[in-house]
């Protein structure tokens, strides 16, 4: 039997709470991608209930129907030419009239639509009751309370929606919104008008494509022209006749008109079914503004937030981080025994887990970082943390609108450099992307850790998060230089929505922490694997080395030794014996393979450029760490973990060799420059089709390295007369 299947699309006003309701509906069985087309986020996922498979569909948050944005024309075009099965209206039930206002648009679309009434908490603390019966009797549609994050009330919206859907025949819906006599005049005549075939062939209903026409939709008037030609063209002027009517009667536009009407008729029904409290109650979010977007106090309590949370990532991350690093080693030490000697186990235990390894440990950090991030956009602070940016933004000629894609940048900046689409104006869109990689992406953060933990220690958390106060500076930087020369232009104003703080959902936060982690596990199996043997292979050839001294004779002669005096030994002194035979060895096997490694075809590639990095403290190694981390920031640690010969069986091992070819100041200088040069190549690729132009990707690879290079440059001669050396 062919499974019964239903589609339903979750409609809404952002910060309503849809994205949680979807969450927890579907929980992991989500897939992200975006649609045709647009790089508007695509959410669906599914889920079992009541012998039924329901397919879930997150549309994109809008206050309307009206095609302004991208997002509201995804969401009108689904609803329309899709033809989900029951259309779910989410709701803020503390913001009622704010939320009617999308309701009567999707009304007038007479789908199968479903109201949820989500935060029904929030509102009973404001002292806001809705009385849902009524509500439901007036817009004659099933009314549901729903508390999102609480899961409360889910089930009984699914059971609703599925009954909703099963109606095969549904009346055409009395309670739509209700325009004056004079403007329902204007519909019904233009309705007349419209041709049953070219109704069909649109896919619209005659009534909303007549609304349409009379709100002057442009995108519905070339959708009638192209489908009716010569009738379609009639159809255009009788729409222009209504319009005219209608601007004689009132002296206005017909869209100001008739959002009016609207918000009267929401008007109505918000006077029928609330009630507030007389009561006077404490508005919490309110409250915690006056601190947390405070002129004084709002951006010192944003520092500290964003600096604690790198000092969680580091301390609370170290501990499963020493535990895949073990587990590593096991895998290392185990493969190393069942495996013959030979350039395959070179390659797998040097190159592969080796490489590979030296990035996996740091899954952990990444996992935290996303999870802090997931938690401010859940509780309603990131766009506080925009709203407050807002006034710097300024000083570089942008708004705080652009700083959300910068905060993007933190997780990724791919996405974020995309993300710059929903800004109107095309220099405010080329300013946002070529200032957008100096936001540090987790990419870079193994890189921080391992240095920062080798050299900083306890105040690694401090010194990772001054690198990314150094990378906000310098895009601010950046930004005002090329707003007074390359991209000249006054700042748009710009208004910051402040949704209600709220209680984050842990299966909210686990999936949004989940959705940006898969990128950085596909990279562990993809780039890095891929960037791992290609390191390996021109470190290790060509095999022919011709050493200073005869290593291979070395190693048979501490064996030699160490097995005479093991044999002659007492048993306390075994174990000492037995760890110096392994600190001679080791220190020979090291000795040999850096001498390899100095005669490879990649020591002579990081030697053709070690001057262009010898000035600024950086030795051949690290001029080759930093060429591989143009393909992608995570191969920087299996360059390094390659080239320093670092054995995956040794959990300390890349410190230890870290700490003996380096210094705390060159350390903190290779992180500059990791932090501020070019992008990976993604980003560039991004870079070039966002700005329509690879000039600007180019451009931003040149300038992003020459910023690199003088700011290592500063830092490193500061450090060495200050005697960091």
């Amino acid at each position: 039997m062919e499974e019964k299947c239903f589609t339903i699309a979750l409609a809404g006003n952002p910060n309503s709470g849809k994205t949680t309701i979807f969450n927890s509906i579907t929980g992991t069985r989500q897939k992200v991608g975006n649609w045709p087309g647009v790089t508007v986020e695509k959410k669906e996922g599914s889920v079992q209930k009541s012998g039924y498979k329901l397919n879930i569909v997150d549309l994109p948050g809008t206050y309307s129907l009206t095609p302004f944005s991208i997002e509201e024309i995804v969401a009108r075009d689904f609803v329309i030419e899709q033809n989900p099965d029951v259309v779910i209206n989410i709701f803020d039930a503390s913001n009622l009239e704010r939320s009617l206002y999308l309701a009567t648009q999707i009304r007038e679309l007479d789908c199968k639509v479903l109201f949820a009434l989500n935060m029904e908490d929030i509102a009973k603390q404001r002292g806001i009751k809705i009385d849902g019966k009524k509500l439901s009797r007036l817009l004659n549609l099933p009314v549901v309370f729903t508390v999102g994050n609480k899961n409360q009330g889910i089930d009984t919206l699914l059971e609703k929606a599925i009954l909703l859907a099963k109606q095969k025949d549904i009346s055409v819906l009395e309670r739509r919104v209700k325009y004056s006599k004079d403007i329902e005049q204007q519909i019904t005549t233009l309705k007349n008008q419209i041709d049953d075939t070219v109704s069909e062939l649109i896919g619209y209903k005659k009534r909303w494509l007549a609304i349409k026409l009379i709100e002057n939709d442009e995108m519905i008037k070339k959708k009638v022209i192209k489908a009716g030609q010569i009738v379609g063209q009639d159809i255009i002027e009788q729409a222009g006749a209504c319009r005219k009517r209608i601007v004689t009667l009132y002296n206005d536009d017909p869209e100001i008109i008739m959002t009016d009407e609207r918000y009267g008729f929401i008007a109505g029904i918000i006077k029928e079914v609330v009630t507030t409290s007389r009561q006077q109650r404490v508005d919490i979010s309110r409250n915690i503004d006056l601190v947390l977007t405070n002129k004084f106090l709002g951006f010192p309590v944003f520092i500290f937030f964003i600096w604690a949370m790198f000092q969680i990532t580091f301390t609370l991350g170290a501990y499963p981080m020493d535990w895949i690093g073990s587990c590593v080693s096991l895998l290392s030490g185990f493969m190393g025994q069942i495996i013959s000697d030979g350039l395959f186990k070179d390659l797998l235990i040097d190159g592969i887990i080796s490489g590979v390894g030296s990035v996996a440990v740091f899954l952990p950090n990444i996992l935290i970082l996303f999870f802090c991030i997931a938690l401010f956009e859940d509780t309603g602070y990131m766009a506080r943390a925009a709203f407050l940016m807002d006034r710097i933004m300024h000083v570089i000629g942008l708004h705080g609108k652009s700083f959300i894609p910068m905060l993007m940048g933190f997780g990724c900046n791919v996405p974020a450099i995309m993300a710059t689409r929903t800004l109107e104006s095309k220099k405010d869109r080329i300013l946002t992307i070529l200032i957008t990689p100096f936001m540090s992406c987790s990419a870079r953060l193994p890189v921080f850790i391992i240095l920062a933990g080798t050299f900083f220690h306890t105040q690694a958390g401090t010194v990772i998060f001054l690198l990314y106060l150094l990378g906000i500076t310098m895009a601010i930087i950046t930004g005002r230089i090329f707003r007074m020369t390359l991209l000249k232009g006054e700042d748009a104003p710009f208004v910051m929505e402040l949704p209600p703080y709220r209680m984050p959902m842990l299966k909210s936060l686990v999936i949004h922490m989940w959705d940006r982690s898969k990128m950085f596990l596909k990279k562990m199996g993809g780039v890095i694997l891929i960037g791992s043997i290609v390191i390996w292979s021109l470190s290790t050839f060509p095999l022919k080395t011709i050493y200073s001294i005869d290593y291979d004779k070395n190693i048979k002669d501490i064996k030699k030794t160490y097995a005479k005096q093991l044999n002659t030994a007492d048993k306390a002194s075994v174990k000492i014996i037995k760890q110096q035979y392994k600190i001679d060895l080791t220190e020979q096997e090291n000795a040999k393979s850096i001498e390899k490694t100095e005669s490879s075809y990649l020591s002579r590639l990081g030697k053709f450029f070690a001057p262009l990095f010898e000035p600024i403290g950086i030795k051949w190694r690290g001029t080759v760490a930093l060429i591989s981390g143009f393909v992608a920031k995570e191969v920087v640690i299996s360059t390094i973990s390659i080239l320093y010969n670092v054995s995956g069986d040794e959990p300390d091992a890349l410190s230890k060799a870290l700490k003996l070819s380096m210094t705390p100041l060159s350390a903190f200088v290779l992180m500059v420059f990791v932090l501020l040069y070019v992008p990976c190549i993604a980003a560039v690729v991004a870079i070039g089709k966002e700005t329509g132009s690879y000039y600007w990707a180019f451009f931003s690879v040149a300038y992003t390295f020459f910023v690199a290079w003088v700011t290592s440059f500063v830092v490193y001669r500061i450090g060495l007369f200050a005697g960091y050396c």
